[in-house]
């Protein structure tokens, strides 16, 4: 009895994935900052600012290009009222981004709250709010809505379409290219005809619920919006609705080319006319993939930043990649379960076709990492590197399957072969197909095939022969065509269900079958990562906007006015999200009167086990000087007598610990008269 036992993985792949993993420290190593997905980067007013008297606009500062519309900023009085004319003013000055809407006059004293939504350079909406006060702080009772961004049911339909569009689109592509490269038989099966076409109309649908949604997602958030005409007219205008726009016409193409591959080619017996054709095809449908991935390449994360003009090449030759190997996949995983056969040698022409795009999507892939995360610390503390990690971390395993499968496809190659040198198995198959044993020529199906047991076969088998024995004896009329034509089905059935068992009871097949699941399993999860990090704020970005004080300039105060900050925080664990509300009061030197409220995303007061603050003066080498407020009630510290020795722009550093390994540090400059 001979026994198969799987392939173990060896230095091969271990050499490949260490040198990944040098490559990708020499460009992160020497990374230079850059900008993509825009962050607000500071404000004038500062976020808790008190101004003496009411400044003539508000102006918010970005890390790169957004698109402003008239509603964009909104400045509201302490009774919830527009304080602004809603005249959005162009500030960018060179490489500076600044955008701000000028306020009215006589703007009495109080606190003003300003919030600001848009649609950053790489297609992704950002929004936010902050205050300051003109003359003193005072009570406000603007609500805000809890809502972010693109989030919200709209959010999540889109993100759903997002990934459906990308499955869509490796299916589609990696599909027509395993038929044309690894099996031209296969455009005549059935199973993967529908694959294919699954894969267009998955694509096309997404597409056009990702343009109706697109109001909505980047505006009101409002799902009854997707079908404002209006806000789909205006949509149309963006760099993304033109885009998507594209992607629908480009798919028209596409249809335009599946139809052939599945038609006129795979009814093709000359073998000059299908080479012609096979060339033809692969020549155009290589144009068109092209096409529809420059769709996403041109508005979204590659069209930012540095270097686009090679990040937009590059992001369509790694979308390419990914569809050659993972649609590839789906449609080898979907001919070794539903067709009724599959060539070896076709699943060896799909291992190098799959080594190919590895390789295709290392290069690319390192190249897209150190552009959008650019440094270690990036890397490991942001949301955006640690997605990114994730992602290695599942292509790693994915390699890892794929050259299991590659050992399984090289140990069917080296299978004996009969004496005629074909393959065991190969004449019954040839004679099954010339009975009409394929779903095309029967009708009958692999599918019914498959779902027929061992009993069923050799009853049907045996009933037939019976039929048969009688004919020949003259004990019963010849039977009529409907009779002939079930016969012939129920025969093509049974031949269908033997090449099956004879498949199963094939180890290197069947252990072939496994990993190719297992493989598409992980390609499965692997994408969904893909595409949360399209939608992620990169990890450059996020750091930058740190370094320059994320949503403040720093904040004026006024002499004797008390100073007035807000501090989102987010420690990553349970209840780690919120926002801590700092006011320092008188705001001078001396002594001063410090309180902290504590206070979830939804505005509620937050218990949290321990803050603490750290004042610091760096210009005149002052500090940090500690302070330890006392808990008053839920969600309020509080300490008296906090001194301020000398004038000048502190640092406020303030620690959360909200469990007892779960805390981050905050901080914020504030100049004090």
């Amino acid at each position: 009895m001979t026994t198969t036992t799987a392939p173990r993985l060896g230095t091969a792949l271990a050499r490949l994935l260490v040198l990944a993993a040098a490559l990708l420290g020499v460009l992160l190593a020497g990374a230079a900052p850059a900008s993509a997905h825009a962050a607000l980067t500071g404000s004038d007013p500062g976020d808790g600012a008190v101004v003496a008297t009411a400044p003539e606009e508000v102006g918010l500062t970005f890390s790169e290009q957004v698109a402003m519309s008239a509603d964009s900023i909104r400045v509201l009085d302490p009774s919830g009222r527009r304080a602004d004319t809603g005249e959005i003013i162009d500030l960018c000055s060179g490489a500076v981004v600044k955008y701000g809407v000028a306020l009215r006059a006589g703007l009495p004293d109080g606190t003003y709250t300003v919030a600001w939504q848009t649609v950053s350079a790489d297609s992704h909406p950002i929004a936010g709010a902050f205050t300051f006060s003109i003359g003193a702080p005072s009570a406000t009772s603007v609500a805000l809505p809890e809502q972010t961004a693109g989030g919200g049911i709209v959010g999540a339909l889109y993100g759903i379409a997002r990934y459906l569009s990308y499955a869509g689109f490796a299916v589609l592509v990696g599909g027509g290219a395993f038929v044309l490269l690894c099996w031209p038989r296969g455009a005549g099966v059935r199973p993967v005809q529908r694959t294919v076409v699954r894969g267009w109309l998955t694509l096309t649908g997404a597409t056009l619920v990702m343009l109706l949604l697109r109001g909505p997602y980047t505006g009101s958030g409002k799902l009854a919006d997707a079908f404002d005409l209006a806000g789909l007219q205006a949509v149309l205008q963006t760099k993304t609705g033109a885009a998507l726009t594209s992607r629908l016409l480009l798919l028209g193409a596409a249809a335009l080319f599946v139809a052939v591959l599945f038609g006129a080619y795979a009814r093709r017996t000359d073998p000059k006319e299908r080479k012609d054709l096979s060339f033809g095809l692969g020549l155009g449908g290589t144009v068109v993939a092209a096409g529809i991935a420059g769709t996403w390449a041109l508005a979204e994360h590659a069209s930012t930043g540095i270097q686009p003009g090679i990040a937009m090449p590059v992001d369509i030759l790694h979308l390419l990649a990914v569809a050659a190997w993972l649609g590839g996949l789906t449609t080898l995983l979907v001919a070794l379960y539903r067709a009724p056969s599959v060539e070896r040698a076709a699943v060896e022409r799909f291992s190098r076709v799959a080594f190919a795009s590895v390789a295709v999507l290392v290069a690319t892939g390192l190249y897209q990492s150190w552009r959008q995360v650019g440094s270690w610390s990036a890397l490991t503390g942001t949301r955006y590197g640690q997605l990114l990690l994730v992602k290695i971390g599942l292509m790693g395993v994915l390699v890892g399957i794929a050259w299991i499968s590659r050992r399984w496809t090289q140990r069917l190659a080296e299978r004996t072969t009969t004496g005629d040198g074909t393959e065991p198995g190969a004449e019954a198959d040839a004679e099954a197909d010339a009975e009409g044993g394929t779903e095309a020529a029967t009708g009958a199906g692999s599918e019914a095939g498959t779902e027929a047991d061992s009993e069923a076969e050799e009853e049907q088998l045996e009933e037939d022969l019976q039929e048969e024995d009688l004919q020949e004896e003259g004990l019963q009329e010849e039977p009529d065509p409907e009779r002939a034509a079930q016969l012939a089905r129920q025969r093509a059935a049974v031949a269908t269900a033997r090449r099956k068992k004879a498949r199963d009871a094939d180890p290197e097949r069947t252990g072939l079958r496994r990993s190719v699941l297992t493989e598409a399993a992980v390609a499965v999860v692997l994408l969904a990562v893909t595409t949360v990090l399209t939608a992620t704020e990169p990890g450059r970005t996020e750091e930058e906007a740190t370094r320059t004080g994320g949503t403040t300039a720093g904040s004026a105060a006024v002499p004797d006015r008390p100073v007035d900050i807000r501090l989102p925080f987010d420690t990553g664990g349970v209840d780690g999200k919120g926002v801590v509300r700092l006011s320092l009061d008188p705001g001078r030197t001396g002594a001063n009167a410090l309180h902290l409220f504590v206070e979830r995303p939804n505005g509620k007061p937050l218990d949290v086990p321990e803050i603490k603050v750290n004042l610091t003066l760096e210009e005149k080498g002052v500090g940090p000087l500690p302070v330890a407020p006392d808990r008053i009630q839920t969600g309020h510290w509080s300490a008296s007598g906090v001194q301020l020795p000398l004038p000048g722009e502190w640092r406020i550093q303030v620690t959360v610990r909200t469990s007892d390994i779960d805390q981050t540090t905050i901080e914020k400059n504030v100049k004090i008269g």
